[in-house]
């Protein structure tokens, strides 16, 4: 239905800046427009990226482009002039926190560009949502589920037991290359001095 492209066109028109979280290359289709507002205020685009295995993010991810095309996608846009980086969020614990996952994630940003990568070394489970999570762990990783539960029980706040050690190698690898650890705010020009009748 082209329901982001036309409001897209609505914030260039007004002259808004934007800023877009996705999962997918499909903002491509829109890189016109993004050019567009980034000519008057401000465009940034962050796509969640939390692994750099095709395959494991298809099994996670099973309803977007794999890893690959975000990170080709990021790079297109970076060579358009539009800022972009990456959310590497959620981080699933005994899944995708491992340094290695990690450092290479945050390298393949750099090589495509980015900014900007913005980490959280964890995840959150709602109470609803949990089920379901666990239905698929059951699946797709059988006996993953009694470490979620022996680990995190009901909490919905579940950091990666590895956190301060991912977060170390995080920083050093962002600092090497950098990367900001966050989206900064738009600022305007200053507006233009008026001719003031008083």
């Amino acid at each position: 239905y082209q329901l982001t492209r036309r409001a897209l066109e609505v914030i260039a028109q007004h002259g808004f800046p934007v800023s877009i979280l996705t999962k997918s290359d499909l903002v491509l289709r829109d890189l016109d427009l993004l050019q567009a507002i980034r000519e008057r205020s401000r465009a940034v685009v962050s796509f969640t990226i939390t692994t750099v295995d095709d395959s494991l993010s298809k099994k996670l991810e099973p309803g977007a482009p794999p890893s690959s095309a975000r990170f080709a996608a990021l790079a297109q846009l970076g060579r358009a002039g539009i800022e972009a980086g990456v959310m590497l969020m959620p981080v699933l614990p005994f899944i995708e926190d491992t340094e290695e996952n990690i450092t290479g994630v945050v390298k393949r940003a750099a090589q495509a560009g980015a900014r900007h990568v913005v980490p959280w070394f964890g995840m959150s489970m709602r109470d609803r949502q949990r089920a379901y999570f666990y239905a698929r762990l059951d699946e797709l990783f059988p006996g993953l589920r009694a470490r979620y539960e022996a680990r995190f029980g009901d909490r919905y706040q579940c950091p990666s037991p590895r956190a301060e050690a991912l977060a170390a190698a995080f920083e050093a690898l962002r600092a090497r290359h950098g990367l900001a650890t966050r989206v900064l705010p738009y600022e305007p020009d200053p507006a233009a001095e008026q001719l003031s009748l008083f």
